[in-house]
């Protein structure tokens, strides 16, 4: 049994060190300018659903998954968070396609060493999305990182409809690692496309270091049982409040977040914010009540809806240590 456990302890360790080493490849590529991100999507599926771009909606809303996002289509959870985000709100026309842990826009699933692997050794996919997280919250390769996917949101949102220069809000809903791509993204859509900017984060894992001043506001969906996301604010130094002129601290002190309590939902699970199974008392879900929290925070800002501190719990600042 020891062996057995030393030899899983070795492969796993060489599994890190490989990853370690090749998870800088790809922004690596993009910014030697050798491959650019494919724009294509598979046969039948559509840039974008929801509200027709014939008119224009209220808002374009980027869905940016956490770590499990390895296809063109969303997790299994982000998928239903994003099928209810369709029912509920009509009036959104909704991205789920971009793949914010590829700076070349490749999925996982689509290459066959990965599809191998996901048949003997699922938890590299996770790792691989881990690294990738960390490559982008890297300042060695964060500006690159940053307008590879900041580009490759760009050109979906320019697919599905978008108009630059339109005035149409353009909403970035990211869950966990994607709250790094998200605010890593918004200088390039600003200046790509001069769009006014929308975060909402839910359990958002970053590093504080992206600048959001080119966003109207960020709004943090967190809960005090999220360990993942607590675990964030503790390993990277730009979310210390002593880094007073970090970029995140910056923004807390223009009044640029406002933090959502979702208690006492947690990261993952069967009691994660986008449960379709745990409960509150008001007999809601824990994945109505994310949706209804995101549906209000974009519908007040347009004034069609009361605000966000009705659906409960609304704070300025950091809120959650």
């Amino acid at each position: 049994m020891n062996e057995l456990l030393l030899w899983a302890g070795g492969g796993i360790g060489v599994a890190l060190i490989a990853e370690a080493l090749l998870a800088r490849y790809e922004v690596l590529v993009y910014g030697a300018g050798w491959r650019t991100p494919t724009a294509e999507l598979p046969d039948g599926t559509p840039y974008a659903r929801g509200a027709s771009p014939d008119a224009p909606p209220a808002a374009y809303l980027v869905y940016l998954d956490g770590i499990g996002k390895r296809r063109i289509r969303d997790s299994r959870d982000g998928g239903e968070l994003v099928r209810a985000l369709l029912t509920r709100a009509p009036e959104l026309r909704v991205l789920g396609q971009v793949q914010p842990y590829s700076p070349l826009a490749h999925p996982l699933a689509d290459r066959p060493v990965w599809a191998w692997l996901r048949r003997h050794a699922g938890l590299l996919l996770f790792l691989h999305n881990v690294m990738q997280i960390f490559v982008a919250a890297d300042r060695r390769y964060r500006p690159l990182y940053n307008r590879a996917v900041g580009g490759q949101i760009a050109t979906q949102l320019r697919l599905a409809g978008y108009r630059p220069r339109s005035g149409v809000p353009v909403v970035l809903l990211s869950y966990s690692g994607g709250a790094q791509v998200a605010t890593g993204a918004v200088d390039e859509l600003h200046t790509t496309l001069r769009a006014p900017l929308l975060l909402l984060t839910i359990g958002g894992f970053h590093n504080g270091a992206n600048d959001i001043t080119r966003a109207e506001h960020l709004y943090r969906l967190t809960s005090a049982n999220d360990r993942i996301e607590r675990a964030g604010t503790w390993i990277f130094p730009q979310r210390w409040p002593l880094c007073r002129y970090s970029s995140w601290n910056r923004a807390l002190r223009a009044g640029k977040v406002t933090v959502h309590r979702l208690d006492p939902a947690t990261h993952v699970g069967p009691r994660s914010y986008i449960s379709s199974k745990a409960r509150l008392s008001d007999r809601r879900s824990h994945l109505e009540r994310t949706t209804d929290t995101v549906i209000s925070v974009i519908r007040a800002r347009e004034g069609t809806s009361t605000p966000p501190a009705a659906a409960g719990g609304l704070a300025s600042g950091d809120g959650v240590a």
